[in-house]
């Protein structure tokens, strides 16, 4: 164990919600819900305004509604989210070589390999106060809160102790006094099932867990999980800040708001979806074999099926053909309500392949627009989407509907704007996209970018 509390962990608070809130100078100190609108949609993170009414991550957006009705839902737009991950990400590094991004808004960083002359409590105590005046300086505004101790476990523990925009420096020596009084959920890998395990055996408190002997927490857990318990709830964790961590797979799943029957509809909707995946993997210049489909059927049940390469691939075309074949080995004639693409086996992206030819024509012929337009016409314009109309300049979604869509037009260097309607065909009106700093795409997409993947539509959840 160190002997000095030189690791670093810092979470942006409410990351997607904040980020629209510095956007959207109106809705600045109001309930903000970010994640899918529709009536399957699923809350990605929530603003504190909105928390102060129950509203959580991973709540369905209907219970959302009926928590907090006078709030703002919003889709995603990764983009933004990548661009103010990438400046903080580009800040830790500066501070130290030695950074581990855990996801756009989280990461560990290793004071111990940075230039510091006091790494004292009180210095780096200094360290982390600058950190924060320089995250909310390069960001426009956002806040992280910041734990710093002598290991990932106390560090991680420690920011969240005071969020939002909290600081805690734990002292070396004093991380068991600060476990003891805690829940056992505190400690990583303890979640439902294994905390009722342990309130069985009068285990609810981190110092009631260590009185267990390592023979008793094995059998009650197993040998890895009880011995790995065993040392947690002593504070010893002894894990290095690894500087690359290896993206496992790159995805991206839609969640319908009516079950999909049509085969050849499905077909042009995964092939949408593997075209956002090899994007996002030349991007980061990755490679993969191993191609998955993720189909969840209207009863709810889930199935996936993958197939491996004999050599990893970026293109667009084997990754659809692909995903197309393993559709046809699911019963999807019930109706679909989820689908997802996914390729993992990455690897690392050197160049073409110098015997692949380019195949002009299409593996089936196009699907008619309306089919897909029938999908996504509910989202042409989606709620917080950023837009520009060529009279009135740049705002974003506030609504849409029955061939309209209304539109605020204000910036994150305005003050709160107007709100004009739209007919939704208006050609002076298209979406504007928020272009990501050059080093986002490495930190976005191999760190974070099957879970950022259509989260507007399915409501992939933010960590609190």
């Amino acid at each position: 164990m160190r002997a000095e509390a030189t690791i670093l962990h810092v979470d942006l608070d409410a990351f997607f919600a904040a980020v629209e809130q510095r956007d959207k100078p109106s809705l600045r100190g109001k309930p903000v819900i970010v994640g899918g609108v529709g009536g399957r949609g699923v809350v990605a993170t929530a603003s504190y305004e909105a928390r102060v009414y129950g509203v959580r991550s991973a709540m369905s957006s209907a219970e959302a509604r009926s928590r907090c009705p006078h709030a703002a839902f919003l889709t995603g737009r990764f983009d933004a989210y990548r661009a103010s991950s990438a400046q903080v990400m580009a800040l830790l590094r500066r501070l130290s070589p030695l950074v581990e991004p855990l996801s756009l808004d989280e990461a560990f960083v290793d004071l111990a390999a940075a230039d510091l002359d006091d790494r004292s409590v009180a210095g780096v105590t200094r360290v982390a106060e600058q950190l924060k005046a320089d995250v909310a300086e390069v960001t426009g505004g956002l806040c992280g809160s910041i734990g710093v101790a002598s290991s990932k476990l106390v560090a991680k523990i420690a920011s969240d102790l005071e969020k939002p925009d909290g600081l805690v420096v734990v002292p070396p020596g004093t991380e068991r006094d600060l476990l003891r009084p805690m829940k056992v959920g505190v400690i990583p890998g303890v979640g439902p099932a294994t905390a009722e395990r342990l309130r069985r055996v009068g285990v609810r408190t981190v110092a009631e867990l260590e009185q267990l002997s390592v023979e008793e927490l094995v059998r009650q857990l197993g040998q890895a999980h009880g011995t790995s318990l065993f040392h947690l709830a002593r504070a010893q964790d002894d894990r290095a800040v690894v500087a690359e961590r290896e993206a496992k797979s790159v995805s991206a799943e839609d969640t319908y708001d009516t079950d999909l029957v049509d085969r050849r509809l499905l077909e042009g909707l995964l092939e949408r979806q593997a075209t956002k995946v090899t994007e996002r993997l030349r991007k980061a210049r990755l490679s993969g074999r191993t191609v998955t489909v993720k189909i969840r059927l209207h009863d709810f049940s889930t199935h996936t099926r993958s197939a491996t390469l004999p050599a990893p691939t970026d293109s667009t075309r084997v990754v659809a053909r692909l995903a197309r074949t393993l559709l046809t080995e699911v019963d999807t004639s019930g109706g679909v309500r989820l689908l997802g693409v996914g390729v993992s086996g990455l690897a690392d992206w050197i160049q073409e392949d110098l015997f692949e030819t380019e195949d002009p024509e299409p593996d089936t012929a196009p699907l008619p627009a309306v089919d897909l337009d029938r999908v996504t016409r509910s989202r042409q314009w989606s709620p917080g989407m950023d837009v520009e109309h060529a009279e009135h300049g740049a705002g974003w979604v506030w609504g849409s509907g029955i061939g309209r869509v209304t539109v605020r037009f204000e910036t994150a260097e305005t003050g709160p704007g107007p709100v004009r309607t739209f007919r939704a065909d208006d050609p002076a009106l298209r979406p504007r996209r928020v272009a990501p700093p050059d080093d986002a795409v490495a930190d976005a997409d191999a760190e974070g970018a099957g879970a950022a993947a259509g989260a507007d539509q399915r409501g992939g959840a933010e960590p609190e």
